[in-house]
């Protein structure tokens, strides 16, 4: 027999003046909000509802889990009793709120006041399933009610938002919050936050952060001229992070937040989701799913849908199209989803290891599915950035990169992912800017809110010396990824190559202040040579944070050495980075550099040319490297510089 829930008047208050008001879905004290995750929140209102009584683990797990449920529930209800205990001040031993009846369950033991009116059974109401009234839905079209905020609340903030509209004569996309940045280029701007792993296994993270990723792809494409999506690489900072959600609203800049967790089995996959209005953190929507897997790709489209119908009032007249119908997936296409999923996972990691994982993962999703256009996408960009951050000869994975990003666009040619991996191949590879230039832009008409294609566009148009332009273009993409460091270092980098040195120096430090490891903000090492500032330039380059490998340390020691006219050490440093070079095959642009930037013109056109016959995209930099001004006035740079297509 199914316990009889007591219905609650919103809000209500308990114990140290602390209130819940179940409709806002939020718990104060003294009108302060207090920070609870979601399963202990919705384990609290549901003791709260059925206070007095003896709340059965199995109850807890029907009705947060649902029934069934595939996950070490035991762990994860322990785990959510202790931060209500923690955030109420509770003591387990002895209770104020929360009584453990051993072997029985818990029971909610204070007395509870309401605050309010109440708004009666179906206005201000939390409803609460149980097994009489609400069996769980099994159907696409059975969603979750909870949450939904009352329609005469919905009919009042629709007139509102007309009344804005007809005043400013168009579409209204200011900032709703006083304390949220104004949107870019008057467009509202959502933040996915990282699905929680509720499966209390770490190895499923990919899975979890998968789908974040996925779900910032479907939302980026429904209405991208007015609503923007904040990028992965930001949105992860906040993965296992207690942050509030003002400030991630006002870190990001954005005035919406959907966040949500998700857990699966071999067969099955439960997803929970909903969507945020930081301005007073209401809750404008909430759904949960209960799928087969087959069934993932359509639940994130239904997923995406609702949440574009949710704001289509905010947006305005013009509604976003309807998120791309997609059938159940064939369980090898599903298999080769999955493998996608652990690929992308990999390759955010941004190192060497990584790549090579992902590489594989890659390979493995298009063996399941010849047709996986994204696969191939992530496979080149896999190939094309392990040439970077290897050293190794561009002509031991170009040529695999380009073949995955024409086969990608071969398979779909309306996948930014694919024209933006191929515009980083043609430019560095093959130094045809003209098409780069052009792939780049169609995957920002196609997507504007992916901000790796602004990224790298930004960078092609600093290679071209329109350094004005890629300060614009890298702003474009740091709006889209506001706490991305790569797009914070190559900013840096901008600011380098346009002889900006100083704003250079300030922008690396603050990147290696929020992480002394990241790699590329050690450019900075660089910029130090330029100033003049040799010690603080052997210094870091000596630094145990400095993550360089072989090649590029004994190229940065000939250099700092030479300009600093320690001739012994810098010879030194060129014949170990030579010897190196004889054991392993690595870019010889790498060494042409160094040469350079001692000043040994014979030694460093040789192996200019030897870069140029290899492809190397360390040519890529020709026209606005410092290191080559000791060339420049030579007809055979300038030769050259006219065979990679930069020549003015």
């Amino acid at each position: 027999m199914a316990t009889v829930p007591v219905k609650i008047q919103d809000p209500i208050r308990f114990g140290d003046g602390v209130e819940l008001d179940a409709q806002s879905y939020k718990l104060r004290r003294a009108g302060r909000v207090l920070k609870l995750e979601r399963i202990p929140l919705e384990i609290l209102l549901l003791l709260v509802e059925q206070r007095g009584q003896i709340i059965a683990r199995e109850h807890i797990v029907e009705r947060v889990w649902g029934k069934g449920a595939f996950l070490d529930t035991d762990n994860s209800i322990n785990s959510a009793i202790r931060k209500i205990r923690q955030v109420l001040k509770d003591d387990a031993e002895q209770p104020r709120f929360i009584q453990t009846i051993t072997g029985q369950g818990y029971r909610f033991i204070a007395p509870v006041a309401e605050t309010g009116p109440g708004l009666g059974p179906e206005v201000g109401k939390r409803p609460v399933a149980t097994e009489v009234d609400a069996p769980r839905a099994t159907a696409p079209a059975a969603l979750s009610t909870r949450l939904k905020r009352p329609w005469p609340i919905r009919l009042i903030l629709a007139g509102a938002l007309l009344v804005l509209m007809i005043a400013a004569g168009a579409v209204s996309i200011r900032s709703r919050s006083s304390q949220s940045p104004q949107p870019p280029n008057g467009r509202l701007m959502l933040a996915v936050l990282p699905f929680e792993n509720l499966t209390g296994d770490s190895s499923q993270d990919y899975f979890s952060d998968g789908l974040t990723e996925e779900m910032i792809t479907q939302l980026g494409n429904l209405d991208p001229k007015q609503l923007g999506v904040i990028a992965r690489t930001s949105v992860m900072h906040y993965k296992n992070s207690s942050t509030p959600l003002e400030q991630i609203g006002r870190e990001l800049g954005v005035q919406y937040l959907l966040e949500g967790g998700v857990r699966r089995d071999s067969d099955h996959v439960r997803i929970t989701a909903q969507l945020i209005q930081v301005k007073d953190q209401t809750h404008l929507w909430a759904r949960k799913y209960d799928r087969d897997l087959s069934s993932l790709l359509v639940v994130q489209g239904e997923i995406a849908q609702e949440i574009a119908d949710e704001i289509q009032l905010t947006l305005g007249d013009h509604r976003p199209p309807t998120a791309n119908a997609m059938s159940s997936l064939s369980p090898q296409v599903y298999q080769a989803y999955d493998l996608y999923l652990k690929g992308q996972y990999f390759l955010s990691k941004r190192t060497i290891a990584g790549f090579q994982q992902a590489i594989e993962y890659f390979q493995q999703a298009t063996a399941k599915d010849p047709n996986y256009a994204r696969a191939y996408a992530g496979l080149a960009d896999s190939y094309a950035l392990l040439t970077g951050y290897s050293g190794a000869p561009s002509i031991k994975y170009m040529p695999q990169a380009r073949a995955a990003a024409l086969r990608a666009l071969q398979i779909d040619d309306k996948l930014p992912d694919a024209h933006t991996a191929l515009a980083l191949i043609v430019q560095n590879y093959d130094w045809d800017w003209q098409t780069a230039e052009k792939e780049y832009r169609r995957a920002i008409e196609l997507n504007p809110n992916y901000a790796t294609a602004h990224h790298w566009y930004a960078e092609h148009l600093m290679w071209r010396g329109r350094f004005d332009d890629a300060l614009r273009e890298s702003e474009r993409a740091r709006q889209l990824d506001p706490l991305s460091l790569i797009i914070a270092a190559d900013n840096g980098v901008i600011l380098y190559y346009s002889r900006q040195y100083d704003r250079a120096i300030e922008k690396w430090r603050a990147v290696l202040e929020m992480d002394p490891d990241f790699g590329r903000a050690h450019l900075i090492t660089a910029a130090y040579i330029e100033k003049g500032m040799f010690a603080e330039a052997l210094a870091n380059i000596e630094s145990k944070r400095h993550p360089v490998g072989p090649p590029f340390y004994w190229a940065l020691l000939a250099c700092v050495n030479g300009r600093f006219q320690r001739e012994p050490q810098s010879q030194h440093a060129l014949q170990e980075l030579e010897r190196f070079s004889r054991q392993q095959k690595i870019d010889p642009g790498i060494i042409a550099w160094a040469y350079a930037s001692t000043g040994n013109k014979k030694q460093a056109f040789a192996w200019l040319e030897k870069a140029y016959h290899q492809h190397s995209n360390a040519l890529t930099a020709l026209k606005v490297d410092p290191v080559y001004d000791l060339l420049r006035s030579d007809p055979r740079f300038q030769n050259l510089l006219q065979r990679v297509g930069l020549a003015p």
